[in-house]
């Protein structure tokens, strides 16, 4: 991770985050790793907890305990009261900066803002009761401002934003080009259908595979699934997107039809019930159903509970349900199954998301004052010097202009 490396020698020297207290909830890989420790050497005082919890790798968390003293709290497979104890946890550190994947630090705070407290997890809840109020309203007002990793999150904060309830500025790492058009796409693309072998051993070639979602990360599978050899459906609302999908050679049709003959399904569309009971009765015998959006809720598995036998747990993150006689797979339950099952994005793309993130704690500590209570992008210039300097790592040379060319770009009395 390279471009991360440069800033982590510049913040070594620079601090520009020291004694700012930093709570982020992410997938604990060796790729956070890196992070936490870069913000650690700019001078935060970080505490982690998870995101996902299937995506840890507890050999990371107890590295980063151990041997950087960072506070960690994430444990690979842990339960819904586990997960929701590590997210107080972190809010526990009392944070000036937060940094979501997902928006869940970001969202606990709000509904102790809004003094929604029955709309918190119980061991959340249980904690916050504990504070007096003025306790409460110190814990919120605290925030400087938050980062937020992922396009699930940022749709989150927007809301937020339109409904008028932020309470601080939050930088939308997600919209960065050299986030979502790098991470989203091929990031998201490799790992996922990685996942998908390591949990099923599936032969891609051949298969009809349906994505449904054609945003970067939608594009990004279905571009990986039609390398290896795959027959792609698309399912989209958007009618520009669908389109896209259309013009980029893919077969575009509704999840109804797309039901009766995929062989494995794939969610990213960052929405819910996506895949319902009525499109699972439709599928074929063994068909294979995985999620790479955020959240669990892309599948619709309270229905399939209901409806079906099982499960059957037949390889490590495959679940087996029998359904009107026949049998469908879900793999990594709903979750996100390039971390459930494999490592998530490699680290060289996961270099430039990260260089965003590092960048974007460092804005909200030089800007806090200026900032409206808003989403943000990270200023333009920052996102050009990373992907100048991922390119430089690279060992990738680019033009520059000429100054006959500056002048023509600024003039507009030059015709044909």
């Amino acid at each position: 991770m390279p471009v991360l490396r440069q800033l982590r020698e510049r913040f070594a020297k620079e601090r520009p985050l020291a004694g700012k207290r930093l709570a982020a909830c992410l997938h604990v890989t060796t790729e956070t790793a890196n992070l936490m420790v870069a913000l650690q050497a700019g001078g935060a005082d970080v505490a982690l907890c998870a995101s996902n919890p299937l995506s840890t790798q507890d050999d990371v968390a107890a590295h980063l305990v151990r041997d950087h003293g960072i506070k960690v709290f994430a444990i690979k497979g842990e339960d819904h009261a586990t997960y929701y104890e590590h997210i107080r946890a972190a809010l526990a550190h009392r944070p000036e900066i937060t940094m979501d994947d997902g928006a869940d630090l970001v969202g606990a705070l709000h509904m102790i803002a809004l003094n929604r407290l029955d709309d918190l997890a119980p061991p959340v809840r249980k904690w916050v009761e504990t504070l007096s109020a003025a306790e409460r309203k110190a814990l919120v007002a605290g925030v400087a401002g938050s980062t937020e990793e992922t396009t699930t999150g940022v749709i989150r904060l927007k809301a937020m934003a339109k409904d008028g309830v932020l309470q601080f500025p939050v930088i939308a790492v997600n919209d960065s080009d050299t986030k979502h058009l790098f991470d989203n796409r091929y990031g998201t693309g490799q790992s996922t259908l990685d996942g998908v072998i390591r949990a099923t051993n599936m032969l891609i070639a051949g298969s009809t595979v349906v994505v449904a979602g054609y945003g970067w990360c939608g594009r990004g599978f279905a571009l990986r699934a039609r390398g290896a050899g795959a027959n792609v459906l698309v399912t989209e609302i958007d009618p520009m997107k669908a389109l896209e999908a259309q013009m980029d050679g893919y077969r575009v049709t509704t999840m109804a039809d797309a039901a009766r003959v995929g062989d494995l399904f794939v969610t990213m569309t960052g929405n819910v019930e996506v895949i319902r009971v009525e499109h699972m009765r439709a599928m074929k015998d063994g068909a294979v159903l995985a999620n790479s959006g955020h959240f669990n809720v892309e599948i619709d598995l309270e229905g399939l509970k209901k409806a079906a036998r099982g499960p059957v747990a037949v390889r490590a993150f495959v679940e087996e349900w029998q359904l009107d006689g026949k049998k469908i797979f879900v793999l990594g339950d709903g979750r996100l199954i390039n971390l459930a099952a494999a490592e998530g994005h490699p680290a060289s793309v996961m270099d430039m998301s990260f260089a965003n993130q590092a960048l974007a704690a460092e804005h909200v500590v030089n800007h806090a004052k200026t900032l409206a209570k808003d989403v943000h992008r990270i200023p333009d210039e920052l996102d050009r010097e990373i992907a100048r300097l991922k390119l430089q790592a690279m060992g990738v040379a680019i033009d520059t202009l000429t100054p006959a060319q500056k002048k023509y770009l600024a003039s507009w009395d030059m015709g044909t």
